[in-house]
């Protein structure tokens, strides 16, 4: 059986944060906020890859009330999700993903995002997609005052 699952994840940008986007430490003069590397593509990812198993989202399995997590790689978080594929007996077909911001320019750093992100799950580089966009000038984003992600990961059960 084939099961989709989709995930969103926002964080706000700061000052004195590095930007860690799909496991990848990106040049840039701020970050993004949050209890981990905040990393907001491999939370969209993960919560994808979560919906599509039908479990909880990744705040249950990684809360931020959680001192253990407090600055963690999020790559360690696809790296337990992949073990509870594995454990439910499901494969992971493909993931495909969307940042959205203004800045910083990432175009350069996805082919290293896709290796960090298909070597934490266990999958090959051609399973995951990743694009991005902006918002146009618009809203929160367009303002350049963070970054969103979604995903969409399709999983076959056995």
């Amino acid at each position: 059986m084939n099961r989709i699952g989709v995930g969103y994840d926002v964080h706000q940008l700061v000052e004195g944060r590095k930007c860690i986007l799909g496991g990848v430490e990106i040049p840039y003069e701020r970050g993004l906020d949050g209890h981990s590397d905040a990393d907001v593509l491999i939370h969209a990812i993960a919560d994808a890859v979560l919906g599509a198993l039908g479990e909880v989202d990744i705040g249950h399995y990684f809360p931020n009330t959680d001192p253990k997590w407090k600055g963690i790689r999020s790559t360690v978080f696809l790296e337990e999700i992949a073990r509870v594929m594995k454990e439910k007996g499901a494969t992971l077909m493909n993931i495909d993903s969307s940042l959205v911001g203004e800045e910083p320019k990432i175009s350069k750093h996805i082919p290293a995002m896709k290796e960090h992100i298909a070597k934490s799950l266990g999958v090959t580089v051609g399973q995951v997609g990743i694009k991005a966009t902006t918002n146009e000038k618009m809203g929160f984003l367009g303002r350049g005052e963070g970054i969103a992600a979604m995903a969409v990961a399709l999983i076959e059960m056995r």
